[in-house]
């Protein structure tokens, strides 16, 4: 009589085995969440800093190409004759102060300005035959300045609806003035003006001050020669600094106690120039810290008036 082995068939998981199962299948799904999450926090990080980065390169680049219009010249239309030398100053500024939309050049400012936020004009002649000039001058809002026109483009923060602090440019439209944003996100917009104080002017700037200063200089002008020897016309070069903050907290460990936007040997020489250091807890108050840029600039404005 032959005998058949007996068949042990398999009927399903131990309840120790499905438990183990399970353990094993919950570590992989929990890894792979920790390193979607953490790269998507890279990429928002990432995407951040990139808008930083990209709105502070566009209004440096906006600004210096306004500053350098400053000191253009059309000789062919004046036909080799200097400018009158009782011309406005190319240039204007205010300290620690902000614009109204609509009102004409830097009249009518306001103290609400973002952390002592400064207000930077320049006015330029435009070039080319009306009505809409040859394109080589442009004010900030890239409209072409015909040369029997008077560009201006004007720098100042505000905040918009939504109470974001925003770098405006302000210009003269067809029918009137004007405001649009350059970039959103401003802590502050410090401006300096290197002064040439040479006798005989050679365009290099012997010092840095700022609006407030030079206004106290030409107040000890008499007022018939004050367009004539402002001391606006002496200004050789602009150094404007611009601090900007992103949406998102920063993933950075440590943050700086403190922003000197023109360096600490200037904030502590010249504490009273409200906005030129913000120490980390009055710029983010009781929300976490966010991703901050200083970006900063020279631009030749050219040879300074006699």
């Amino acid at each position: 009589m032959t005998t058949r082995p007996c068949l042990v068939r398999q009927a399903g998981l131990t309840l120790a085995e499905l438990l183990v199962a399970l353990a094993v299948g919950l570590g992989v799904l929990l890894a792979g969440a920790v390193l979607m999450i953490g790269a998507n926090n890279a990429y928002l990080a990432h995407e951040d800093a990139a808008a930083i980065d990209d709105g502070g390169r566009f209004a440096l680049a906006l600004i210096g190409r306004a500053v350098r219009q400053g000191a253009f010249v059309d000789w062919e239309r004046l036909k080799g004759v200097a400018p009158a030398r009782n011309l406005p100053a190319p240039l204007a500024g205010l300290d620690s102060r902000s614009l109204p939309k609509t009102s004409f050049g830097v009249d009518a400012p306001v103290n609400t300005a973002v952390n002592g936020s400064d207000v930077l004009a320049v006015r330029y002649a435009g070039a080319g035959a009306a009505p809409d000039g040859d394109g080589s001058v442009l004010d900030c809002a890239g409209f072409s300045i015909p040369d029997t026109k008077e560009g201006w483009s004007i720098f100042f923060v505000a905040r918009n609806g939504d109470g974001q602090a925003e770098l405006r440019c302000k210009y003269r439209g067809a029918a009137n003035w004007s405001a649009d944003a350059v970039v959103a996100g401003v802590d502050s917009f410090q401006v300096l003006y290197g002064l040439d104080t040479d006798t005989a002017p050679d365009g290099i700037p012997n010092r840095y001050v700022n609006a407030t200063t030079l206004a106290a200089l030409d107040a000890a002008l008499p007022l018939s020669e004050l367009n004539e020897k402002t001391c606006w016309k002496r200004v050789a070069s602009v150094q404007v600094a611009l601090l900007l903050h992103g949406e998102r907290p920063s993933a950075a460990p440590l943050q700086p106690p403190a922003y000197s936007l023109f360096g600490p040997a200037y904030a502590k020489a010249h504490s009273a120039d409200e906005g030129v250091q913000l120490a980390q807890a009055q710029l983010r108050g009781q929300a976490p810290a966010t991703t901050r840029r200083l970006f900063t600039a020279v631009f030749a404005v050219g040879a300074a008036q006699p």
